[in-house]
């Protein structure tokens, strides 16, 4: 879970890291924040407003900061971004009458000055339903391969069931140095190697 990732980011004085999560309201924010701090998910609840969850081991303080995804919610997004060491954003891979939706927020986002430069994972998330649309194809739809200016990584996986699957795109630093093909890395992936993406980010950024 959680706490075995960022005990990798152990040994140094205690640092506070903050990281934001967002998506439409629906997309399985909460669900996927409870699965990564190994927490119960059979009882979910759309956040309305924000929840904040915070985790101390071996000298690290990890603020994530859950905002819900209301249309009614969303233009207070920008007021959370402030100080922001790694955006998550979830997308419903099922509901593709909203990814236009979805990403016209989420290319809103990217634009914020407070989050120039700031790493993007993008968990395509409820991939155990049918209607699911892959990884690669939401990628190509958001157009993260334009991304420039920052690291980003999409993940496919399903927060309820906890699990991934075994194609996971990015541009990570192989990719853009042209050892690897261009934002594509192919690995097993789940829920965990988000997560341990996020930790090397942030590492990075920390450095």
């Amino acid at each position: 879970g959680l706490l075995s990732v960022i005990q990798k980011l152990k040994g140094s004085p205690e640092q506070e890291l903050r990281i934001v999560l967002l998506g439409l309201d629906n997309a399985g924010k909460t669900t996927l924040l409870k699965r990564l701090a190994s927490e119960e998910v059979s009882t979910i609840t759309p956040t309305q407003g924000f929840n904040i969850k915070s985790v101390h081991s071996h000298g690290l303080k990890l603020n994530v900061w859950d905002i819900g995804g209301q249309r009614s919610i969303r233009p207070y997004w920008k007021k959370y971004l402030g100080s922001t060491d790694l955006l998550i954003y979830v997308i419903d891979s099922a509901d593709q009458k909203r990814f236009e939706e979805t990403g016209q927020e989420l290319a809103e986002l990217t634009e914020d000055e407070s989050l120039t430069g700031v790493p993007l994972l993008v968990f395509a998330n409820k991939q155990d339903l049918v209607t699911a649309a892959p990884a690669a194809e939401i990628a190509e739809g958001l157009s993260l391969h334009t991304y420039r200016d920052r690291e980003w990584q999409i993940q496919a996986c399903s927060a309820l069931s906890g699990e991934g699957v075994q194609v996971e795109m990015g541009a990570c630093g192989l990719c853009r140095a042209g050892r690897g093909p261009k934002g594509l890395c192919s690995h097993p992936s789940s829920l965990q190697d988000g997560m341990n993406w996020i930790s090397s980010q942030i590492m990075n950024r920390k450095k």
